[in-house]
């Protein structure tokens, strides 16, 4: 697979937030958003092509049981399928993020959906293709129930840019058939002092509706940087 970089780290999102985690990064993603915090797997993105002998190595190596499969998106390559049976066949919880925008067997522990709101896509100006493409592809409402009725445990993530979001979340939310107990909500920014702008904004409103708010905890703790 071509991944963009491993490395360890808490995990800063969603239910598991503080967990030491072994994070696998995948490079390449099927959307586009704007506001996307690793371009290199995205926008540009970089990385080598690894065997999955090497990855499993150094899984190992870290020492630590919870292993994350994030990208990009990890089930764009066809070998996420096979990279996912191997790590839990050596006894590691698995935690795949994903948009949710392919249809592809990733088992796993924890699947963590993240739909994008259409506030995420490119602008059309500048990004013409790249536009119409995310547009197309962000909210297939359909797959995302069949990956969450397969799926051992899962929870819904959002990224939320501003109150313009809350109608869209809810009807995403009631489409989806899903708890709000399996829902969070993270403000989007990647400094501490957005985060903290957002939550006037954003917490009363998240406990309001019965989710879980949660800040991306990986800004407060390191910053906004690679390897985190």
């Amino acid at each position: 697979m071509r991944i963009a970089e491993t490395f360890q780290s808490r995990q800063g999102e969603g239910k598991l937030t503080g967990t030491e985690s072994f994070f696998i990064r995948t490079s390449g993603c099927n959307l586009r958003c704007w506001f996307c915090d690793t371009p290199y797997a995205s926008w540009n993105p970089k990385g080598d092509q690894t065997g999955f002998d090497e990855i499993l190595a150094l899984v190992q190596a870290s020492g630590l049981q919870h292993v994350v499969l994030t990208g990009g998106e990890p089930m764009l390559s066809s070998e996420s399928t096979s990279l996912c049976n191997l790590l839990r066949a050596e006894g590691f919880h698995l935690t795949v993020e994903t948009a949710g925008t392919i249809d592809r067997k990733t088992p796993c522990d924890l699947l963590s959906i993240s739909p994008k709101f259409k506030s995420s896509t490119p602008d059309s100006s500048q990004h013409p293709k790249w536009s119409e493409l995310h547009e197309q592809r962000r909210m297939p409402i359909a797959t995302m129930q069949r990956l969450i009725s397969a799926a051992i445990d899962y929870q819904i993530k959002f990224v939320v840019d501003s109150p313009e979001d809350y109608e869209e979340l809810l009807q995403i939310v009631q489409k989806l058939g899903v708890p709000a107990e399996n829902v969070w909500i993270m403000p989007q920014g990647s400094t501490n002092e957005a985060m903290d702008a957002a939550a006037q904004w954003l917490k009363g409103w998240v406990e309001q509706a019965g989710f879980r708010y949660c800040d991306r905890m990986q800004i407060r703790w390191y910053g906004n940087r690679r390897g985190t």
